[in-house]
Order: C-alpha cells, then structure tokens, then sequence
C-alpha cells in the first residue's frame, strides 16, 4: 500500500521491495548491475497534496511525509475498484 516510486505507464505497478529479484536467465543477470537509483524526492506538504491520485493519502507525522493508497491491500483495491 505504500507509494516507493514512479513508472512510465499510467496504471500501477504492484511490487514486493522485500523479494529479491530471480535470476533464472543467467544472460541478463549482468544487467542489474548498471541500473542506477535515484535519490528519493523530498516533497513539500503541498507538493504531496498535489502528486497523489484520487486512491492515495498522504501520511502526516512531525518528521516525515508518506504517500500511501488507501486501501492498503491489492486484493481490496481490485475488488473495490476505486478511481
């Protein structure tokens, strides 16, 4: 349910950041290695309002801004299909 990135496709893109990727074709394991990261994105109370879609919250704490869906689970955001 957290919100941890951008693709350049329009609908959302479900990922687990736990899993490790699988390297099961052993010709393409080396193409991982010249992926770069990002910095993160500090945004501003604002911006954040902004950024999200009409399925997502911004969580306020003292120290930290999270984007996040409102329906935490795949399944329920599926089932309810909120746009």
């Amino acid at each position: 349910g957290q919100v941890i990135g951008e693709n350049s496709r329009g609908d959302d893109m479900v990922i687990n950041v736990t899993k490790t990727k699988k390297r099961s074709n052993v010709r393409s394991a080396g193409a991982d290695d010249k992926a770069k990261i990002v910095p993160a994105v500090k945004f501003s109370l604002e911006e954040a309002l902004e950024y999200i879609q009409k399925d997502e919250y911004v969580e306020v704490t003292p120290k930290h801004l999270r984007l996040r869906k409102i329906l935490l689970k795949e399944v329920d955001r599926k089932r309810n299909k909120i746009v």
